[in-house]
């Protein structure tokens, strides 16, 4: 048996931490050689309910689960880890605007962004999960900078690429194992970018499998619009999904990707016109416990104005919390 790793999730008594942990303990995310010593971090309030949690956790016996350890202090969450699922965010409230949703986020992930860079194993793997993902992520890794490279933080796309190539294949009476080289270019938001201008099926490509009409005036409006479609339909938000989006995002990233296309949200760094200063949703391929963007790939005019525009909504949210940067 390999040694233990320690892994991190906050916002652990929430309802995708209660999808999500199950998963980590049964070796999904890492492996089934992989032991494991969970930290559970919730706030105060929450460490009563989180404590049926962890009794749920001892109660399935899992052979790689070490120990659970349930704080509500982000450096003891964070302590000697080596993968941390910052699940937990403040949800949009009755009468609040985007501008006070970012304000209120970033303060939990400034602080948590210190205390991965105090306390977390130095070559932690960070994914975000919590809304507004993208500029969380932006937060958190501007304030680990002291210690922490920027590559170490990420945003779940993972979840609009899985929902997109599940109506892709669904379209094309295919299976979503026969899609590659999809992506979710951009913001985790309405402005996202499902792209099918790379992406095949069953070898074919996609583009020539289904109406130009389609694709603009459904496939992407329903991919940008699906979190909102699940509540509408069960009352709350995405869970299950969600989870499991998490839980391929860090298995690609820690294991390969084999060397398919994954969505991931990444510190821009110049290509495809993307200036730094945002985490935006890239095409990776994942390798050796690395991701690398893959390059050079020809982007039409219609392409382009997509990735404008969400490209302009993140230097948005940027501006509204600049201030709360490290």
């Amino acid at each position: 048996m390999k040694p233990p790793v320690h892994v991190a999730v906050t916002g652990a008594a929430g309802q995708i931490a209660y999808s999500l942990i199950f998963r980590i303990a049964a070796g999904e995310m890492l492996g089934k050689d992989q032991p494991l010593i969970l930290h559970l971090l919730d706030i105060p309030e929450a460490i009563d309910k989180l404590a049926g949690t962890v009794m749920e956790v001892q109660d399935c016996a899992f052979p790689l689960v070490r120990e659970v350890l349930p704080t509500a202090e982000p450096e003891a969450a964070f302590a000697g880890c080596r993968y941390a699922l910052l699940v937990g965010a403040r949800p949009r409230g009755p009468g609040m605007e985007r501008k006070d949703l970012l304000e209120a986020n970033a303060r939990i992930f400034s602080a948590q962004g210190k205390a991965l860079a105090a306390a977390a194993d130095p070559g932690v793997k960070v994914l975000v999960v919590g809304n507004p993902a993208n500029t969380n992520a932006l937060i958190a890794r501007e304030n680990a900078k002291a210690k922490l490279d920027p590559r170490q933080f990420t945003a779940m796309l993972r979840l609009d690429h899985n929902r997109a190539i599940g109506q892709l294949a669904a379209k094309c009476g295919a299976q979503v194992s026969d899609v590659e080289k999809f992506v979710v270019w951009g913001n985790h938001s309405s402005t996202q970018y499902p792209d099918l201008s790379h992406a095949t099926v069953k070898g074919r490509p996609a583009a020539g499998l289904v109406e130009r009409e389609w694709y603009e005036k459904t496939f992407i409006p329903t991919v940008q619009q699906r979190g909102a479609a699940i509540i509408k339909a069960r009352g709350a938000s995405s869970a299950a999904s969600a989870a499991a989006a998490a839980i391929d995002h860090l298995h690609d990233w820690a294991l390969g990707s084999d060397g398919r296309w994954v969505s991931m949200g990444v510190a821009s760094d110049g290509g495809y016109g993307i200036k730094p200063g945002v985490v935006f949703g890239c095409p990776c391929v994942c390798k050796g416990g690395d991701y690398q963007i893959v390059r050079d790939l020809p982007l039409d005019a219609f392409s382009r104005q997509r990735l404008s525009a969400t490209d302009t909504e993140l230097r948005e949210e940027r501006a509204a919390i600049e201030s709360l940067l490290g």
